[in-house]
This record gives C-alpha cells, sequence and structure tokens, in this order.
C-alpha cells in the first residue's frame, strides 16, 4: 500500500535532508487539510513524525495529533523520540493506530520486547534506518542517523521476531530526501529473508517509476513524502500505479 507521510515539527510541515535539522524545507502549516487530502484521494493508512517530539520528549505535539488523528478516519502510524512505555501510551491515548519505535528499541532492546508482549505486534512498527556498506553489510544507525548503533538490520530483527515482529519501517539513508528512487534490492533481499515481517520502504520515492520499481520487491508498504509535497504526482496516481503489479 502507499502511506503518504507527513513531518511536523511546531505545527508546520517540513522536510530534512538525511535527518539534518539543519537542512529544514517548510511546507506550510496546513496538516490537517493534507492528511484529508490523502485520505480524500485514496490512502488507507497514514504516517506522522513528530520532529518536535523527537529532538524533545517534553514538547511532543499531543494537542496537535489528537487533532489530526481526529480529523481523518484511516489508520494512521505515529513515530518520533519515542522513548518510554508512558510516550507510547500518549500516542495509543491519541489516537494513533500504530506507534513507531527506532533508537530506543536498539539501546534498550527489552524494554521494546515488553510493549510488544503488552500492547501486541500490531501496535508497534520497527524503524530501522540502515547504511549499507560496500559488503553489504546493514548498519543500523541512530539518534536521528547521528551515530552507528553497531548492530545490523539482521541482527535487530532476530532479537524482535521472539515477540513477534510484524511490522518493519526500513529506511536506506542514503536515498531519504532525494527523490533518487529506492533501494530495491534491500526490500527484495530482506522480504525473502523474513516472510512473516510487513516491511515498509523509505526513502528515495520520487516518481511513479520508483514506486512501480518497488512492485514485485516484497515490500507490503511504501512511504512517500516528499515526493506529495513537491506535487509529483498524486496519492491517487501512485496508489493506481502501486495496484498495476
Amino acid at each position: 500500500m502507499i502511506i503518504p507521510a507527513l513531518d511536523l515539527i511546531e505545527g508546520k510541515v517540513v522536510r530534512l535532508h538525511q535527518g539534518d535539522y539543519g537542512q529544514q524545507r517548510d511546507y506550510g502549516s496546513d496538516p490537517l487539510p493534507r492528511l484529508q487530502a490523502y485520505e480524500a484521494e485514496g490512502a488507507s493508512v497514514l504516517h506522522l513524525v513528530d520532529l518536535t517530539g523527537a529532538k524533545d520528549p517534553a514538547a511532543r505535539q499531543i494537542p496537535l495529533l489528537k487533532k489530526l488523528l481526529a480529523g481523518v478516519s484511516v489508520p494512521v502510524q505515529v513515530g518520533g523520540g519515542i522513548r518510554s512505555r508512558s510516550d507510547v501510551d500518549a500516542l495509543l491515548e491519541a489516537g494513533a493506530t500504530r506507534v513507531v519505535v527506532g533508537s530506543t528499541a536498539i539501546k534498550e532492546p527489552e524494554a521494546v520486547q515488553s510493549w510488544f508482549r503488552e500492547y501486541g505486534a500490531e501496535a508497534i512498527v520497527l524503524a530501522l534506518d540502515v547504511r549499507i556498506n560496500a559488503d553489504n553489510r546493514k548498519e543500523v544507525a541512530i539518534s536521528g542517523w547521528q551515530e552507528a548503533a553497531g548492530v545490523t538490520l539482521e541482527e535487530v530483527i532476530g532479537q524482535f521476531e521472539p515477540v513477534g515482529l510484524k511490522h518493519v519501517l526500513c529506511t536506506d539513508i542514503s536515498r531519504d530526501g532525494t527523490l533518487s528512487g529506492s533501494n530495491v534490492a534491500l526490500y527484495r533481499e530482506v522480504s525473502a529473508r523474513y516472510p512473516s515481517v510487513a516491511f515498509q520502504s523509505s526513502g528515495g520515492i520520487g516518481s511513479l517509476n520508483d514506486i512501480a520499481a518497488l512492485r514485485g520487491s516484497g515490500a507490503q508498504g511504501v512511504i512517500v513524502g516528499r515526493a506529495l509535497l513537491e506535487n509529483k504526482f498524486t496519492v491517487t496516481e501512485a496508489i493506481s500505479c502501486w495496484q498495476k503489479g
């Protein structure tokens, strides 16, 4: 499925280039009409990232998130600096269908495994951002990509398979925000290796051809952010392209 995404800083729709807060593009302060338009165009799942909350969990935009989640009727997955069980609770109570957990799953795997047991695997998406080196080692990066975690994508999935891991949002960092196409080979490889996991591809979608390239890769979802904001194509066109597969 096509999953339209919005990144939010202090109520504004933004994009960061490869996670860098210093390279921020603003796309207006109208997240709700955008989400409603995406839903009207056929999106069956939406994705929100609270970048204010990612930087400072005490500043999480809960009132805004509540308003956005109440304003659409499709499931929404929400992420951004999830560090504690209370963060998960706050987002689920605000109306999120799934909570996206990144760095904390690497730094405190036992804690996050306990969340899987408590909330169920359907309620949590693991966000794994990878840098792929010359020998195809998929090194996970954390803390807004500022540091290498010292573990691979495969090692992390291995830690979470026993608690029922179902959803993984996997980003090839080198592609993010570039509109240069997805790393199709990555999704083909991991989807074949872990058939019980629904992988969401993230990073690099700039054209309908990029979406078409992912058909048959095994990816179950395609996160699309900047390309929609810059009117490269519509959600309807993206869904139609995806479904031709």
